[in-house]
């Protein structure tokens, strides 16, 4: 059981919000001297899957460069301008509806987002794009009280930021479990089978589905959660406001 210990590193790890590269290095590093191993058996073994798994680093490795150039041509200025012409948007329906595309695209294999690909440059300029459009109009029917350039609440933002990286979590992780020739369903299948059970990819496919659903609907939950607390925030701040204006 002391082996189990990488398991203890990474929970106290992300519970203290440490780095998480470094906290999984670590626990890495940890597991592999309580098992025996020497530390330079253990440097090996980090660069030997690196290198045998570059074919999926690259690809992350290479995204950086590129959002940043589209990011520097007005991709997240783009994005604002198109959420405010949706009259209905708010950050929640935002967030609700990616997660959906997110889910269903990774359900039938195709893989359509991403922490750095799409929540970054585009779900979280939109949402926040929604919030304060939500914020101006407030303002506007507060009396008369003219709002300069409102400004979100840090803690607003920093709500909407977060709930936008589960939303990529939440459709990925759970969606993915219904696609048969995914990694985890694989994995999982190669588990069972080194215990001496014989399951169906079809079968623990098929039984992803309540899951995925029973996710979708707490999504759902949180945005409308998140919406209400945006919407008392907003009215906090265009009060602070107008105290502030002779």
């Amino acid at each position: 059981m002391i082996k189990l210990i990488g398991i203890l590193v990474v929970a106290i790890g992300f519970a203290l919000r440490f780095n998480t590269l470094l906290v999984v290095m670590a626990a890495g590093i940890i597991t592999g001297l309580v098992a025996g191993m020497s530390f330079h058996e253990i440097l090996e073994l980090f660069g030997k899957y690196f290198v045998e798994n570059r074919y999926m680093t690259l690809p992350i490795v290479l995204m950086v460069p590129l959002i940043g150039l589209l990011e520097r041509y007005g991709l997240q200025e783009r994005a604002e301008t198109l959420i405010r012409r949706a009259a209905s948007a708010t950050a929640g329906r935002v967030i609700m509806i990616y997660t959906l595309v997110r889910q269903i695209s990774i359900a039938l294999g195709v893989r359509v987002g991403g922490h750095a690909e799409a929540v970054r440059p585009l779900i979280v300029p939109m949402a926040e794009a929604a919030a304060k459009l939500q914020l101006e109009r407030a303002a506007e029917r507060s009396g008369g009280q003219a709002v300069t350039a409102p400004e979100l609440p840090d803690k607003t933002t920093q709500a909407i930021r977060a709930n936008a990286a589960a939303a990529e979590n939440v459709g990925n992780f759970f969606g993915e479990d219904v696609f048969i020739a995914v990694g985890a369903i694989l994995l999982m299948k190669g588990f069972f089978e080194a215990q001496g059970m014989i399951v169906s990819v079809w079968a623990m496919a098929l039984w992803g589905i309540p899951t995925a659903l029973v996710a979708s609907l707490v999504m759902w939950w949180r945005t409308r959660v998140l919406d209400k607390r945006i919407a008392r925030d907003v009215a906090e701040a265009v009060k602070a406001r107008e105290r502030s204006v002779p």
